[in-house]
């Protein structure tokens, strides 16, 4: 079995193998990454217990349509604004980039990207799949990630070059993968045509492969780290829905598709990620699949 401590305000990690105790030094993170990724996470987890009370009451809330199969609730909207004055409190010269409010322009070089419920079909219709997703961005790079499941209770964070945990366990993402031992999370986007995606799925299956679509985009690339999917391909995604989980995922030992943060943030674009062992085929099959 295997345990893993980090202390907040050291350099070091404790892991505990096999009863065997190892010590381990952190990469040497500013002190201003790790006040705000502690942060992130108490942010995530009180959003989360608020949202939760909307949820217990889904079948009351007001919910308007953004486009086909896009949605908005008051729940939406007011988790975003809990979170956006929980950051506004705690660093008022750090930008905040959400899914329903204008942006924030950032005057510290920071700035967090928020998507205060990501799966909203599900939130309106009672499915317990959704999440509460925070990522930090300094300099077209992700910091710092939380995706947290208020549901299950489930916490996965990450730290640029700090490793990433669910809860106070780390996230190894299994190397020794394989098409057809598994499935492949998948997504839509009304941003793109139904072309791209229908042919994806063709390709899975003919590759002997099977896929999954929970309808949020973060919670799947959150199980892509636990090595629950064996990786998840998009063409299109917004940055609140995809920073977090791409950075958990590599922080994991999983494989992902660059992309400037910043240009994310600002146009969205393909996300591929995956366990090393499948992910070059997963970004050939979405090279075929988007192609055009």
């Amino acid at each position: 079995s295997i345990l893993c401590k980090y202390f907040a305000n050291s350099r070091l990690m404790i892991f505990s193998i096999n009863n065997c105790i190892i010590l381990c030094t952190r990469r040497d993170l500013p002190m201003s990454i790790e006040i705000r990724a502690e942060k992130a996470v108490e942010i995530a987890n009180e959003a989360g217990i608020f949202a939760l009370g909307f949820f217990q009451r889904v079948g009351s809330l007001e919910i308007e349509d953004k486009g086909p199969q896009d949605f908005v609730s008051e729940a939406d909207k007011a988790v975003e604004t809990f979170v956006r004055a929980e950051i506004s409190k705690h660093f008022p010269q750090d930008g905040i980039v959400g899914e329903e409010h204008a942006p924030l322009a950032s005057q510290s070089g920071y700035t967090w990207v928020i998507d205060p419920i990501d799966g909203t079909t599900n939130f309106i219709n009672a499915i317990p799949a959704w999440t509460v997703v925070i990522a930090l961005v300094k300099d077209g790079i992700t910091e710092a990630g939380v995706i947290y499941d208020p549901i299950h209770r489930e916490m996965f964070s990450a730290v640029r070059g700090a490793g990433a945990i669910l809860n106070q366990n780390p996230l190894i993402c299994d190397a020794n993968t394989s098409l057809t031992r598994g499935t492949i999370g998948t997504g839509f986007s009304n941003r793109v045509s139904t072309k791209g995606i229908q042919k994806l799925l063709n390709i899975i299956f003919d590759r002997g492969g099977m896929y999954h679509r929970n309808a949020s985009g973060a919670l799947s690339l959150a199980y892509v780290a636990a090595g629950r999917l064996l990786g998840y391909v998009e063409e299109h995604m917004n940055a609140w829905d995809c920073l977090a989980g791409q950075l958990i995922v590599n922080e994991s030992g999983g494989r992902v598709e660059i992309q400037d943060a910043d240009e994310m943030i600002t146009h969205g674009g393909r996300v591929v990620v995956g366990s090393s062992g499948v992910f070059d085929q997963l970004k050939a099959m979405a090279d075929e699949a988007f192609e055009g």
